[in-house]
């Protein structure tokens, strides 16, 4: 994992951890609009580096290094951790930690609820497909990519990931990611702010969102109509920006 820094330590600190085969780079207008204020912190997380191969093995160990980093270099408080797709689901876990402070969570189609096997199983055949298929440069994915999943000035970041992505990264996401976590009462906690949108996969999302609520009752739920997952926050990456900022 590779942490980058942005803006005045002295600030108050807040880290963005972005989601499955997303490069970390999907966080510049974010870094940009708050850099300023705030210290911003991005990691590179494993399976995802960009200069060299790196394994995601879990969630746990990605929770670890991030606990870690919080410990040794903030004092163990951020001002506000956000995580887009399974970055929420990473951020979930560290907010669990004893003696870690978060005054603002936002979780953004965070997965946190358990899926069958079955599913899990052709989703992880799909991405070694697409991953298999990007670095070959197939011309369909790309387009696909461009449309479906990354706006075109991040695909060449997408393809350095994918360069270096082992299938045991794939394997290993998926069945972390969707095992299924407890959703347990955040006192450690100011505010959080769960945002989802309606389309595809998203109702995983929605009952995590709503379960979030019943047992943290300080949670703001934002529904994104029409949305699919992760879209605003990767092609309407200023209208996520202004939302974030009405919860901190």
């Amino acid at each position: 994992m590779i942490f980058h820094t942005f803006g005045d330590e002295n600030n108050k600190k807040i880290m963005f951890l972005h989601g499955v085969l997303t490069p970390w780079q999907i966080w510049e207008d974010a870094i940009s609009a708050f850099e300023k204020e705030y210290f911003v912190i991005v990691p590179e997380l494993d399976g995802h580096t960009e200069e060299e191969k790196t394994v995601f093995e879990s969630v746990e160990k990605e929770a670890d290094q991030i606990e870690e980093y919080i410990r040794e270099k903030c004092d163990g408080e951020l001002y506000m951790l956000a995580g887009l797709s399974m970055g929420g689901r990473i951020a979930y876990v560290v907010v669990g930690r004893q003696g870690i402070r978060i005054e603002n969570l936002v979780l953004d189609g965070a997965p946190l609820m358990k899926l069958p096997a079955i599913l899990i199983k052709v989703m992880e055949g799909n991405y070694k497909s697409i991953i298999k298929k990007s670095k070959a440069r197939d011309p369909k994915v790309l387009r696909s990519c461009e449309k479906d999943f990354l706006p075109k000035r991040f695909v060449e970041d997408y393809l350095k990931i994918a360069d270096n992505m082992e299938e045991s990264s794939i394997s290993n996401i998926l069945n972390s990611v969707f095992t299924g976590i407890e959703i347990k009462e955040l006192k450690n906690v100011d505010k959080i702010l769960f945002l989802h949108g309606t389309k595809g996969n998203e109702s995983v999302s929605r009952k995590a969102a709503i379960k979030m609520k019943e047992v943290n009752p300080h949670t703001t739920i934002k529904v994104y109509k029409g949305y699919a997952h992760a879209e605003l926050a990767c092609f309407e990456s200023e209208k996520w920006v202004e939302d974030v900022r009405g919860l901190i």
